[in-house]
């Protein structure tokens, strides 16, 4: 009986001090979103560079995900079944761009895509400019939120037992075929999150795109332009779109992730 008690203060206790971070994520959300008026609302809808960011945003942060995912899922793999000399280095280098501050991965980039450097000298032999390019952007998003899903995969693929790959190993199948037919399928649901967080992470990011491409406009960038040159009240109906067309989208992930996870 005493047991259950201290059970029930406890449980009481961690309710609210959860309350409290739920609050301070919800309050500020809800209050942007009460502030905003209905006419300012359908008027930045009706507005076309609000709905061009919006969707160049989503598709270049998507498209992003899916050639990063390419390279990303098998060097997961490798870091998770592997153990090879300088192996922590490696991990602390992918982790590195949740650490730096993202302006500072931006000036990085902008460096690497320039028309000095082998890469942008490279593009430019074909006509193109890389920095303020859709390119750009589809770089420095992946390049900030690599490390989300190279860690959630890596985990995923460290939870699948060895012991079924060594006994598809012993009945002839090859290193890639147990690797697309056991180990990714059993660690879908971890890849599947890492991808979404991915996706997530790389829309929302503002500081080293800025820095590599201010026009065209991603939606967080749209958002700064606009607060900088016309104050709050302008930006604030366009956060609350992004926001609200964000959440949608990534309500109905989950719950494509949950029935097919």
């Amino acid at each position: 009986m005493k047991i259950r008690s201290s059970f029930n203060y406890t449980h009481t206790l961690f309710i609210l001090l959860g309350g409290v971070i739920l609050l301070f994520l919800i309050a500020p959300l809800a209050g942007m979103f009460l502030s905003v008026k209905a006419p300012e609302l359908f008027a930045t809808l009706e507005d076309r560079e609000v709905s061009e960011s919006i969707f160049r945003t989503l598709a270049i942060s998507a498209l992003a995900t899916g050639i990063a995912a390419i390279f990303a899922l098998p060097l997961s793999y490798i870091l998770a079944r592997k153990k090879f000399p300088l192996k922590g280095l490696l991990e602390a280098i992918i982790d590195l761009p949740v650490m730096i501050p993202h302006s500072a991965a931006g000036i990085a980039l902008l460096g690497f895509i320039s028309r000095d450097s082998a890469l942008g000298s490279l593009a430019s032999s074909f006509g193109l400019n890389l920095v303020g390019s859709n390119v750009a952007i589809a770089m420095a998003m992946a390049f900030v939120s690599l490390p989300f899903l190279i860690n959630s995969a890596k985990d995923g693929f460290a939870a699948v037992p060895v012991r079924l790959e060594q006994a598809a190993e012993t009945l002839g199948a090859s290193k890639f075929r147990i690797f697309t037919q056991i180990s990714l399928p059993l660690a879908k649901r971890s890849v599947v999150s890492g991808l979404l967080l991915m996706f997530a992470r790389g829309m929302s990011e503002f500081g080293a795109v800025v820095i590599v491409a201010y026009h065209p406009m991603t939606t967080p960038v749209l958002i700064f332009d606009r607060f900088n040159s016309f104050g709050l009240s302008y930006a604030r109906p366009v956060a609350v779109i992004f926001v609200a067309v964000t959440l949608i989208l990534f309500i109905l992930l989950r719950i494509y992730q949950k029935r097919k996870c």
